[in-house]
C-alpha cells in the first residue's frame, strides 16, 4: 500500500489507524475481543481508489475523507435499521471463502514485496531477502507446530506458541547484520518522523476543499466500502466468537457497526487507511484467551478441553496503546531496521496460518486422503453422494477465484459485491442442488446458538430453546483444572 499509493499511506498511518481501532473497540465495543486494524482487503480497496482518482486530478486524501463520510452515514443507517439480523444467513460457506481470499491476499503481498526487491542495484540483495523471508516463515510456522505438539513442557510450548513469531522477527532482523550480509544493501521498512504523517501534510484533511461533483463521486466508493466492512467486520466478529469458544457474554453486532462507522469517518478526516475487523488475528486473539482443563472421557483417555474464555477489554486496548508507543522516534528507528524480506516472511506466515485453519482447506485435505485411513466417524465420509463434496468445494473455489481475479484488475474496487453475493448463493441456490443432510455435513453456522440468537438464530437451525452448552462435556471424571493464567500474546489456534 505504501508503494502503490505513492507514499500516501506509510507506517505511521497504519499504526495510528490500528491505535484508533483498538482503543475505540477495546473501550466501547460490545465485542471487544475482535481485533481491529488495517486488513488486506482494505489495502486493495485503498490503492485501487488511488489508481482511479489520482490520474483524474482529484486530491486523494480529501476524496477518501468523503468516502469515509458517506460510509459513516451508511454504517449508522445499517446500525439503526438492525441490518445485522441478516447475519443469520451467513454460514461457514461464505466465511471460509472470504477467509481463503484473505489468506491468499497475504501470500500475494509477500510475493509482491520480494519481486520489488529485484530493482536493487546490489545483485546479492534479493537473494538475501528471499532467504530471510523463507527462514522467517519456516521458523515462525514451526513455533505454531510446537505449540500444538506434545513436545517440551506445557509452559515452554505456550511460550513458544505465543511469542515465537515476534522473537523470530527480532532475531532475523539482527541476523542480516552479521558477517558478510552486513555489506549487502537491503531495502528496509520505510518510516518517517515520529507522530507525523508520511507525506508533508497535517493530520487533519481539508475535506471541504473539493467540488460538489467530487463529493457525490465519492458516494459509490463509500457504498462499496460499506458493503466490504459490513461483511468483513461481522465475519471477523462471528469467527472470533465461533462455536469452539464457550463465551458467556452476549454479542452486540448493531452497536459495533455503529462504532465501525465512527472509526471510518475519523480515519477519513485524519487521512488514515480505514480499520476494521482482522482475519485471522481476531479468532487467534480469542483462542489465546482460552483457559483449558483436563478431563477423562468414557474410554478412560485424558484430554484437554476449553473451560472458558477470559473475556475482557485489556488485551485489545493494551495492544492499541503499544501501537501508539511504536510511533515514537526511537522505536521508529528500530522499525526502520526491519528488512523487507522479514516482512514478506511474516505475510507468508499469516497467509499459511489462515489457510491451515480454513474449512476449504480441510475439505480439500479430506478429498486427497487415503479413504482407508479416514476415520469412519468423519461426517463427510457418511455422505452417500461423495461427489457432492467435490461440487461443494468447486463452488467455493470458483467464488474465491472470481473475487481474487477481480482484485488483480482496475475493477478491483467492485470485489465487495462478489463477496456479499455469496450470502444469497448459499441461502437460495445451494439448497436446490444439495440435500439437507449434505449441507449440514458440508456447512455449519459460523457461531454457536449463544452468539447467533442476537441476530435471530442460525440459518437452517431449529431453535432448541436453550443455549449451546457453555461448558464442555467432561466425561466421567474431571481432573482439577490447572491453575495458570493464559498468556495473552501472538496467534495460536489451539490454546492450552
Amino acid at each position: 500500500m505504501f508503494v502503490k499509493t505513492d507514499n500516501s499511506y506509510g507506517v505511521n498511518e497504519v499504526l495510528l489507524a490500528s491505535v484508533l481501532g483498538c482503543v475505540v473497540f477495546g473501550t466501547f465495543a460490545a465485542q471487544p475481543l475482535v481485533i481491529v486494524g488495517v486488513t488486506g482487503p482494505i489495502t486493495v480497496f485503498s490503492y485501487t481508489v488511488y489508481d482511479i482518482v489520482t490520474p483524474a486530478g482529484y486530491d486523494f486524501f480529501p476524496f477518501m475523507a468523503w468516502v469515509g463520510i458517506w460510509s459513516l452515514i451508511m454504517h449508522w443507517f445499517l446500525a439503526i435499521s438492525n441490518s445485522c439480523n441478516s447475519l443469520t444467513y451467513i454460514t461457514r460457506f461464505s466465511c471460509d471463502i472470504f477467509g481463503f481470499y484473505v489468506a491468499f491476499i497475504y501470500l500475494q503481498k509477500g510475493i509482491q514485496v520480494l519481486t520489488r526487491l529485484w530493482e536493487n542495484r546490489d545483485p546479492a540483495s534479493p537473494y538475501v531477502q528471499i532467504m530471510v523471508s523463507l527462514l522467517v516463515f519456516g521458523f515462525a510456522y514451526l513455533c505454531g507446530i510446537i505449540g500444538e505438539s506434545p513436545l517440551l513442557h506445557r509452559h515452554v510450548r505456550k511460550f513458544v506458541e505465543d511469542y515465537g513469531t515476534p522473537l523470530v522477527i527480532i532475531f532475523f532482523t539482527g541476523f542480516v547484520y552479521i558477517g558478510h550480509m552486513r555489506d549487502v544493501s537491503l531495502e528496509k521498512l520505510p518510516t518517517s518522523r515520529a507522530f507525523f504523517p508520511t507525506t508533508d501534510r497535517s493530520w487533519f484533511v481539508n475535506f471541504w476543499d473539493v467540488s460538489v461533483g467530487e463529493v457525490f463521486l465519492a458516494l459509490p466508493f463509500g457504498l462499496l466500502l460499506t458493503i466490504l466492512f459490513w461483511f468483513d467486520h461481522n465475519v471477523s466478529s462471528l469467527i472470533a466468537q465461533g462455536t469452539e469458544f464457550p463465551l458467556r457474554k452476549p454479542p452486540g453486532f448493531h452497536w459495533d457497526i455503529f462504532l465501525l462507522g465512527l472509526t471510518t469517518g475519523i480515519a477519513g478526516f485524519l487521512g488514515l487507511p480505514f480499520p476494521n475487523g482482522l482475519i485471522p488475528q481476531a479468532p487467534f486473539h480469542t483462542a489465546s484467551l482460552c483457559v483449558t482443563k483436563l478431563v477423562i472421557d468414557e474410554d478412560g483417555k485424558t484430554k484437554r478441553v476449553t473451560d472458558h474464555v477470559v473475556e475482557q477489554r485489556v488485551s485489545n486496548l493494551g495492544q492499541g496503546l503499544l501501537f501508539l508507543v511504536t510511533m515514537t522516534g526511537p522505536l521508529l528507528i528500530v522499525l526502520n531496521l526491519i528488512p523487507q524480506g522479514v516482512l514478506a516472511g511474516l505475510f507468508f506466515v499469516m497467509g499459511v496460518q489462515a489457510l491451515a485453519g480454513n474449512g476449504v482447506t480441510a475439505k480439500i485435505i479430506y478429498l486427497l486422503k487415503d479413504k482407508e485411513l479416514t476415520s469412519p466417524t468423519d461426517p463427510l465420509k457418511k455422505l452417500a453422494r461423495q461427489k457432492m463434496i467435490w461440487i461443494f468445494v468447486a463452488i467455493q473455489l470458483v467464488g474465491f477465484g472470481a473475487t481474487f481475479a477481480i482484485t488483480q484488475t482496475i475493477a478491483a474496487i467492485g470485489f465487495p459485491v462478489f463477496i456479499i453475493a455469496l450470502i444469497p448463493l448459499r441461502t437460495f441456490v445451494l439448497p436446490r442442488w444439495f440435500r439437507d443432510v449434505e449441507l449440514k455435513a458440508l456447512d455449519a453456522p459460523t457461531a454457536g446458538e449463544f452468539v447467533m440468537e442476537s441476530v435471530g438464530g442460525a440459518y437452517g437451525e431449529t431453535p432448541s430453546g436453550s443455549d449451546t452448552p457453555r461448558d464442555e462435556e467432561e466425561g466421567n471424571v474431571t481432573v482439577e483444572r490447572e491453575k495458570d493464567v493464559p498468556i495473552m500474546g501472538g496467534p495460536a489456534k489451539n490454546r492450552e
